[in-house]
């Protein structure tokens, strides 16, 4: 991606004029390019100091450094010289191995721009390694006289592009914990022969009709649905959820080991549990034809959708049958098979559910998922596109509402004034206007539109006129971007895209730690009124923070790992000719979206033939000097798959549209 500096604009005083002409060596940290040159932010003064190339002394990405700055005249591009490093950013990089026989040195060459230069190791610490592997390499030293570090290899990942090695090294790259400890097993393993001894305080639910609906490959069934007619007019509604933190006791091993994990971790073809599998997979998730602990939301709703009663608390309930989503929607569609009745009903409040959602401005972002089928060796054999169906979205209707019932029965007194009791949210900030005004320029010359007075309405049109078209995911991703990020937090300002006032996270509790809070929280308000002996409201706000950051790393993750596996499926399709979508645009390259695949990738400009192409300056659109043909976001074009690199992750295509 392109590297931008945002220069801010500041007015100062004669004293700080005079301070700043003087500063000789200032402190900052830096960011080095892949073309070796550098900047430094100096906090001090709000400036970024460009460093040359010969002058970043052996700096690496991200390191705090001291700079010596040339005294230049005020307001003029100012340039500076590393001259010491006051702490690395890291020591340890995750690269290559590439050896030539002949050289004094093997090679690890660093892929993903954590650092800048290639790391030599010596030869005589080579043995028993070999060429292509993935390897851990820390830097011991880098001499003066050498233009590359010299480092040793501390951990082996196996063959580069194999499965197993980039599951690992991903891992180890982002820190990611992906083993449990003896002990915390072992923790585990004792609650196998705990009993069940608050039954007689649980509500038991286990003649009541009940099913899990999960995708066919689930291991784990943290959540439920129960209903019963209760009269002519009137539902019970159950959502059951499972009750983990019966079993994951606050401040336990296992509870330590939760919260530092955060939350469990999805790759194509492997997870990473946020607990042990005996408790994810087993003791805690709610299976058929088994008496399950769970925490329920229980509601009675009248034919119309409306809630006229609603409870909350511990439950016993006993599954009847554990279905799949593709099983649930033949149900749907066929009105028959197995408790076709309960599921149709469950549907009809889903929709009605739905309905109510839209109206009061939630935001209906339903993206296409992209899913890749893995041979018996790991390696990507079919890739198909899938869209939520109703099954999906009936699941989606009822966790919603136990999430934002829970959350308003926490924060609202019986009055419905706010209880001001702590508790964990979910919430989500408004966009960024600028962000909003940067889609409504792009998405005009594709003949949309947006109403900036009636945001949400107006979004949701755009995702309704889009649906089946060419740059459907592409806009659906702009839109995504130019949202804020949902995070976690105990100072509730609402959640935007749902148009929910109070809105938590607690159905998810074997795979988010956010949820566990949530249970706790819940569980002490419907047991004990004396808010002494709750924890600091500092405490729960630095477990929100902790939350939102590992979700955001494993996200990324996920992403980094999702690119890996359609990079290496793309590559058998190197030569074929493909449509494609511009999606975005740099200085130096034009990035396409794949529409057989829908996944990126890159021509660079100075590779399109038949004309010389440059950025315009509303970064939406490139020109061609000689022709004049202009290119905007959203165009069709022709394009041929050049290169699939692996460890780049990294999609090279050859432009044919002239």
């Amino acid at each position: 991606m392109p590297f931008y500096l945002e220069k801010k604009k500041k007015k100062y005083s004669i004293e700080k004029k005079n301070q700043y002409k003087n500063l000789v060596t200032v402190t900052g940290l830096i960011t080095i390019t892949n073309y070796g040159y550098a900047f430094v932010n100096v906090e001090e003064f709000q400036k970024v100091i460009f460093i040359p190339k010969k002058k970043t002394n052996r700096a690496i990405e991200g390191d705090l450094v001291r700079i010596k700055i040339k005294n230049k005249k005020l307001g003029k591009k100012m340039e500076g010289e590393v001259i010491k490093i006051i702490k690395r950013n890291r020591e340890n990089f995750i690269g290559v191995l590439k050896i030539k026989y002949n050289s004094k040195y093997g090679l690890v060459i660093v892929y993903n721009k954590t650092i800048h230069v290639n790391i030599y190791i010596p030869k005589k610490k080579l043995k028993g390694y070999h060429p292509n592997e993935k390897v851990l390499v820390r830097i011991i030293t880098w001499p003066k006289n050498l233009k590359n570090p010299l480092g040793e290899i501390i951990k082996v990942f196996g063959q580069s592009g194999e499965y197993t090695t980039e599951v690992y090294s991903l891992l180890e790259e982002y820190g990611l914990s992906y083993e449990f400890s003896k002990e915390v097993e072992k923790e585990a393993k004792k609650i196998v022969f705990k009993k069940n001894l608050d039954n007689n305080l649980r509500r038991d639910m286990r003649n009541i009709n009940t099913f899990t609906i999960d995708p066919f490959d689930a291991k784990d069934f943290d959540d439920a649905l129960s209903i019963r007619k209760l009269n002519s007019n009137t539902w019970e509604i159950g959502i059951h959820i499972a009750d983990v933190t019966y079993y994951i006791k606050e401040g336990s091993l296992l509870d330590k080991e939760a919260y530092t994990r955060a939350n469990s971790i999805y790759f194509i073809g492997k997870s990473i549990p946020m607990l042990p599998k005996i408790l994810s997979n087993d003791i805690c998730s709610l299976h058929p034809e088994k008496d399950k602990l769970s925490f329920s939301s229980i509601f009675n709703v009248d034919s119309k959708g409306k809630i006229l009663k609603s409870w909350f608390g511990k439950t016993i309930i006993r599954s009847n049958r554990r279905f799949t989503y593709e099983e649930v929607q033949k149900i749907i569609e066929k009105k028959r098979g197995d408790f076709h009745k309960d599921l149709y009903t469950l549907f009809t409040f889903s929709k009605i559910f739905t309905k109510n959602r839209l109206k009061n401005g939630s935001i209906y972002l339903d993206k296409v998922e992209i899913k890749i089928h893995l041979d018996e060796k790991k390696n990507p054999s079919k890739l198909y596109l899938e869209k939520n169906n109703e099954a999906h979205r009936l699941i989606e209707e009822f966790m919603l509402l136990a999430n934002r019932k829970i959350s308003e029965f926490v924060s609202l007194n019986l009055d419905g004034y706010p209880s001001n009791k702590t508790y964990i949210y979910r919430i989500h900030d408004k966009p960024d206007f600028q962000k909003i005004f940067i889609l409504k320029k792009i998405i005009e010359p594709l003949g949309y539109s947006l109403d900036l007075k009636n945001l949400k309405k107006s979004l949701n049109s755009l995702l309704k006129n889009i649906q089946g078209k060419s740059e459907q995911n592409m806009i659906e991703n702009l839109i995504l971007r130019s949202m804020s990020k949902a995070k976690y937090s105990t100072n509730n300002i609402g959640h935007y895209g749902l148009s929910f006032i109070y809105y938590s996270h607690f159905t998810s509790p074997i795979r988010r730690y956010s949820d566990i809070i949530a249970h706790r929280l819940l569980n002490y308000y419907l047991t004990n009124n004396n808010e002494s002996k709750l924890k600091s409201l500092d405490f729960y706000e630095k477990q929100a923070v902790y939350c939102s950051y590992k979700e955001r790393l494993s996200i990324d993750a996920e992403r980094e790992f999702s690119k890996y596996i359609q990079v290496k499926y793309i590559k058998k399709f190197l030569g074929k000719e493909f449509d494609g979508i511009i999606t975005g645009f740099t200085d130096w390259s034009v990035f396409i979206d794949l529409l057989s695949f829908q996944t990126e990738g890159m021509v660079r400009l100075r590779d399109i033939e038949g004309d010389i192409y440059t950025l315009n300056s509303n970064n939406y659109s490139i020109i061609g000097k000689k022709k004049r043909k202009i290119y905007h976001l959203g165009d069709k074009v022709k394009v041929k798959l050049l290169d699939a690199n692996i460890e780049k992750k990294q999609i090279i295509l050859e432009w044919l549209d002239t």
